[in-house]
């Protein structure tokens, strides 16, 4: 008789076999899935790569200040902007604010500022305004003749295929003056040559440059008045630099005919004073460009001054 242990081993072949076969079938279910996985990220790529959409990029490469003067300065901040795609891009709005310590000096919208070329690059200007008498009467700190740190601020809007609609915010920061017109004093004038058909002198301008930048002096344009009698304009002999917060003196040649003043010419020429006037304008450069301020006087007295070889005593203390 057989004991148990003497049994052979019964074996379900079908049923191992099927199970081999769901195994096979899985791993090559698997595998094939995973290719085509692969297959497609690497099609994605290759599309990707061949249409190339992305990002623009862009930077504020220039704030430029191209008039200033007392009542308020024009700036210019120029953007660059490039698109990698193959196709143009709409920029659809421009948010720009500048701003001063925190304290916003000025914010606009720029709607449906343009299109950016495929493959290309562009620079946008955006004009702003800083009106002087806005930001004083706001910020009352803020004080003529000086110079206040700014941060601009940008937010470009674009719509970039596939990827949609984003934002590019951009920021540049630097200086900007408030300007105060010089102090002009007319020290005195002297006689080079005296007639009464042609007078030659020479004004002795006394101007105080009251803002914290240098301004460099290149032409005067004004019409000065002695004894409520215009005498006319002048010319500048040679540029001057005005240091900031000091004074500079400046000699102006001047020609006139004395015969043209009447009674008022005796009384100058009497008179230890000589009552004068003075309106125009200066040129200057300065660290932020170009700028007109105007100088003007009422009502000032100066002295007359003759040379030795005219019979006049030309010792300055005396003035």
């Amino acid at each position: 008789m057989a004991s148990s242990d003497d049994k052979p081993d019964i074996v379900d072949r079908g049923a191992k076999e099927k199970k081999d076969h769901k195994k096979e079938e899985g791993e090559e279910e698997g595998g094939f899935i995973d290719k085509v996985k692969d297959f497609i990220h690497d099609i994605g790529e290759k599309i990707e790569g061949a249409i190339g959409f992305g990002k623009p990029t862009a930077d504020v490469t220039a704030v430029h200040i191209p008039s200033i003067n007392l009542e308020k300065a024009e700036i210019v901040v120029d953007v660059l902007i490039k698109n990698p795609n193959p196709v143009p891009i709409p920029l659809i709005d421009i948010n720009y604010l500048i701003e001063s310590d925190g304290r916003k000096l000025v914010s606009g919208l720029i709607p449906d500022a343009g299109t950016i070329h495929a493959h290309g690059e562009e620079t946008v200007k955006i004009p702003v305004h800083l009106v002087y008498d806005d930001i004083k009467s706001t910020y009352h700190d803020i004080k003529p003749g000086s110079i206040i740190p700014y941060r601009v601020k940008v937010d470009l809007i674009v719509d970039v295929p596939v990827i949609g609609r984003i934002t590019i915010p951009l920021e540049k920061t630097g200086e900007i003056p408030i300007p105060y017109k010089p102090d002009v004093d007319v020290e005195k004038i002297r006689f080079q040559t005296f007639s009464f058909e042609e007078t030659v002198a020479v004004l002795h301008l006394k101007l105080e440059n009251m803002n914290d930048f240098d301004l460099g002096l290149n032409a005067l344009d004004y019409e000065i008045w002695l004894c409520d009698e215009s005498i006319g304009g002048a010319e500048l002999a040679k540029s001057a630099n005005l240091t900031k917060k000091g004074i500079t003196y400046v000699d102006v040649p001047i020609t006139f005919r004395p015969k043209d003043f009447g009674s008022a010419l005796w009384d100058m020429i009497r008179g230890k004073g000589t009552g004068y006037s003075i309106k125009g304008n200066i040129n200057v450069d300065t660290p932020f460009g170009a700028m007109k301020l105007p100088i003007v006087k009422e009502g000032g007295t100066t002295r007359i001054k003759k040379n030795k070889e005219d019979g006049g005593d030309d010792d300055d203390d005396e003035d």
